[in-house]
């Protein structure tokens, strides 16, 4: 292992990383210490503390040879950066450490599973990633890689399946104590699949099943995989690559729950629902983990590949993952809401009961920029729309539009400022269960925008780049309205 390529970045991030100011990052939201992120990794629950690992080039704000970068917290809020896990540094990922998780040993130690990347030039003259999968073990802070790595390699697929498209391993360990993972791969038949694994100990692996697959109806490629019990169900998460826009899917990258029952004697996967779990702009490569209460958490990248050029001149820093969501499953659908330590965070409360909405309307004391706001929207009956504008000055701002006849919600960061590409700024979704009165919960932070409609059976997450000054919050209404809204400045 050529451990001077884990040196240098763990330097040269030690030294750029905390030459950024403090003020230049979210409150709330993890960053990259400097450079890039993509992908959640490893996210668990370890030594008392709560482990996020991140796909990571710390060297530019573009993607580039993908390294693990770390932190930790003990609240999901405050996080403390370590130094950077792993480095494209052992032949079998001497191109990229790709996406991967985290579990616990027996001896205590944790286990890295991760995505090794080579590259091998073709018959054609192009270059193609031959991907197989690694494990590393650690104390919390440094890391081993395997000799025997790789672990789990195209010889151990289902015939038909590709070398050139098999990653991102998400590891659990089984009530018996042995672990199990899903992968991701793609064959002509399948299209992109959830494959199941099976180890005695977490480093000797074999196929085990395939639980599911694309088949040309949710995009040609699966990333980020999840499977996990919940509430009486299974759920198996993915996030399909060219998704084809219809009904509700928008983004060319999405994350989808497909919600069934599983047989552990037979190790099959049926599928009953399918559902999309963000219906905004920036949300992908999700990942959960199971709380020592029992609560099912999960992060997720906040930002898409489409918009990834797209960003303020003179950052030192791209991409943030969400404030983590509790999930739960009612009536059938997954429902997400902000883990309740944000709770600690609230700061003195503003409330306005019932409040006329005509026109344009501030509200007194409600404003700002790191903020939890909820608001129950009741328009009247001459009433087309109404629009929540948040982080606004004179020149910036961005909008929720709630249009009660056709049970819309438009996310609009159009005149957010700071970007100036040509990307997708809005979004619009149908409220699944739409009645007399909305109820949106906003949490606003520096970079970011995250809405859960009526307690989070849908959300909207979308990335903005306004000055931080911009701390104006308004109502709108084409005819009249009232709003019963609450406000928590957050502490952080």
């Amino acid at each position: 292992m050529d451990s001077t390529i884990l040196q240098k970045a763990r330097a040269y991030e030690a030294e750029q990383g905390a030459a950024i100011p403090a003020g230049q990052r979210p409150a709330y939201h993890l960053t990259p210490y400097v450079g890039w992120m993509n992908d959640p990794n490893g996210f668990s629950f370890y030594q008392g503390q709560y482990h996020l690992f991140y796909q990571y080039y710390p060297y530019d704000t573009v993607w580039g040879p993908m390294h693990w970068g770390h932190a930790v917290s003990r609240d999901l809020l405050h996080w403390e950066y370590l130094p950077a896990a792993l480095a494209p540094d052992a032949p079998c990922d001497q191109n990229g450490c790709f996406s991967g998780s985290a579990a616990q040993l027996p001896d205590g130690r944790q286990l890295l599973m991760y995505t090794g990347v080579v590259w091998e030039k073709q018959p054609d003259g192009k270059t193609r990633d031959i991907q197989t999968q690694c494990v590393a073990v650690g104390d919390g802070l440094n890391y081993e890689k395997l000799p025997q790595n790789p672990v789990l390699t195209a010889r151990d697929l289902p015939e038909g399946f590709s070398r050139f498209d098999f990653r991102d391993p998400k590891i659990w360990q089984e009530p018996d104590g042995s672990y199990s993972a899903v992968a991701v791969g793609q064959s002509e038949t399948e299209g992109g699949a959830a494959l199941l694994f099976h180890s005695p100990d977490g480093f000797r692996w074999e196929y085990t099943s395939l639980l599911d697959a694309s088949r040309g109806e949710y995009g040609v490629m699966w990333e980020c995989p999840d499977f996990f019990e919940l509430d009486g169900k299974q759920i198996l998460m993915a996030g399909p690559m060219e998704m084809q826009v219809r009904d509700e899917y928008h983004n060319g990258h999405c994350v989808i729950a497909l919600m069934g029952s599983y047989d552990s004697e037979t190790h099959r996967f049926t599928r009953e629902k399918v559902q999309l779990m963000d219906e905004g702009i920036d949300f992908y490569a999700t990942q959960t983990t199971l709380a020592p209460d029992g609560r099912r958490i999960m992060t997720a990248w906040m930002q898409s590949w489409a918009a990834s050029g797209a960003k303020p001149q003179g950052c030192r820093w791209f991409g943030q993952t969400i404030c983590p969501r509790e999930l739960h499953l009612k009536d059938g659908r997954l429902y997400q809401t902000p883990v309740r330590e944000l709770d600690a965070a609230h700061g003195p409360k503003v409330r306005h009961e019932n409040a006329l909405i005509e026109g344009e309307t501030q509200l007194e004391g409600i404003g700002g920029r790191v903020i939890d706001l909820t608001a129950e929207i009741t328009p009247e009956e001459n009433c087309h729309a109404v629009t929540l504008k948040l982080a606004a000055d004179e020149k910036h701002f961005t909008t929720l539009t709630y249009e009660p006849r056709s049970a819309k919600l438009t996310l609009d960061r159009t005149y957010a400022g700071g970007l100036y590409q040509d990307i997708v700024h809005t979004r619009s979704c149908k409220i699944r269960t739409p009645g007399k009165t909305l109820k949106l919960r906003v949490l606003l932070d520096y970079n970011s925008v995250e809405v859960f409609i009526n307690e989070g059976e849908q959300t909207m997450t979308a990335c903005i780049y306004t000055p931080r000054d911009a701390e104006g919050i308004l109502f709108e209404a084409d005819g009249k309205a009232r709003v019963t809204v609450e406000q928590y400045t957050l502490n952080l």
